[in-house]
């Protein structure tokens, strides 16, 4: 029996109305957990000393331009700033040296030869790890300001009993352009997705551009031992190993948040999230299950829509896409106001329809073979 193009748009709605289906699956029973999250308060008003670890090569401008936002912090216990100064060419060394002088609370860890056998930035991060003096570690990038001199304290804020590994947000400046508002977005895309996963009590990575964690959990885990091969992943990759519902919590308050530039050009942005999304099939098999069946979903919801409008019924197509932007529309409200993302609220169905098109971009990165340098 021969199916006419009726029939064959009929099959075709049914499987768009299922793939819609999924997308709103994810957002109720995940993304939303954002959108209405409310964080609870600091278990007590004790405060623990804290070691702040950036890694930094090449980095003299930077450093200019951002260590002072770090120096300054208000916390009223012990904490240290460490940098480590990676084989640097530049002036790196000479800036360093003088903010030094001014500020008892900064430590300079030179490092003059590369890690064998150790691709990327994990050995000298480990570096400063095994150098820092405090339990709580506070990780950034050179590239990275606080948003607030009340950074450090509120990842303090966010430790309570059995809690071992803190995921903040790392967002970038607000500028005029397309571009940035698109990198801008696609940042909280993905952040909603990690932070709505680890509420859900199965995180699977962080951002190192603004994370914390124990200095237990990487000593008893070995460190990145069994990521070291890996030219990426010191971030997300390390949290994927040892994040767990009980040890890991999220901080979205913006006082919390770093401050990077976004790139200028689309090239600089699209090399930059190739490199990101090389470690995903190092993912464990069921943070890739999950993360794989919203991509795919998300990568034929459109096209399915576009042919069920033109081989079965244009309004009933609209109806179901309609009802998922209505799903989103709440999720990305609540969402976007709690990290302070909230002037791209007017555009996300643009952005929404961008991304399947980003999606189809960003695919080939996954087979492609990781960048060994990491700066």
């Amino acid at each position: 029996m021969q199916l006419d193009f009726h029939q064959i748009g009929l099959i075709g709605f049914v499987i768009f109305c299922l793939v819609a289906a999924i997308q709103v699956f994810y957002y109720v029973f995940l993304f939303r957990r954002l959108a209405v999250y409310q964080a609870p308060p600091p278990s007590n008003n004790h405060k623990e000393p804290v070691s702040v670890i950036i890694c930094a090569r090449d980095e003299a401008d930077n450093l200019v331009n951002n260590l002072p936002g770090i120096l300054v912090q208000e916390y009223p216990d012990k904490h240290e700033i460490i940098v480590v100064n990676d084989n640097s060419t530049d002036q790196s060394k000479y800036i360093i040296e003088e903010f030094m002088k001014a500020f008892d609370t900064l430590q300079h860890l030179q490092l003059k030869q590369e890690a064998k056998m150790i691709i990327g930035k994990k050995f000298p991060l480990s570096m400063g790890i095994k150098t820092a003096k405090h339990e709580v570690l506070l990780l950034t990038d050179a590239d990275c300001v606080p948003a607030s001199e009340h950074w450090v304290k509120q990842f303090q804020d966010a430790y309570r009993d059995g809690i071992e590994i803190v995921l903040g947000y790392g967002a970038y400046h607000k500028k005029e352009g397309v571009l940035n508002k698109i990198i801008r977005f696609e940042t909280f895309h993905s952040a909603m997705q990690y932070f709505s996963y680890a509420l859900a009590g199965i995180p699977y990575m962080g951002v190192g551009r603004n994370l914390s964690y124990k200095r237990d959990v990487f000593m008893r885990n070995k460190g990145f031992s069994s990521i070291n091969m890996i030219p990426s992943g010191d971030d997300d990759l390390f949290i994927n190993r040892v994040a767990t519902k009980s040890n890991t919590a999220i901080l979205i308050d913006p006082a919390s948040h770093t401050l990077s530039e976004a790139k200028a050009t689309w090239s600089d942005w699209l090399k930059q999230k190739y490199r990101h999304y090389t470690t995903t099939k190092y993912y464990q098999p069921k943070h890739k299950l999950w993360l794989g069946l919203y991509s795919v979903s998300f990568g034929l919801l459109y096209p399915l829509a576009f042919l069920s409008a033109i081989f079965f019924s244009w309004w009933m197509a609209l109806v179901v896409l309609a009802f998922r932007w209505l799903v989103q529309a709440f999720v990305y409200y609540g969402g976007m106001k709690k990290l302070n993302e909230f002037d791209l609220f007017p555009f996300f169905i643009l952005f929404d329809i961008w991304m399947f098109f980003y999606y189809i971009v960003a695919v080939p990165s996954l087979w492609r073979k990781p960048k060994r340098t990491w700066n």
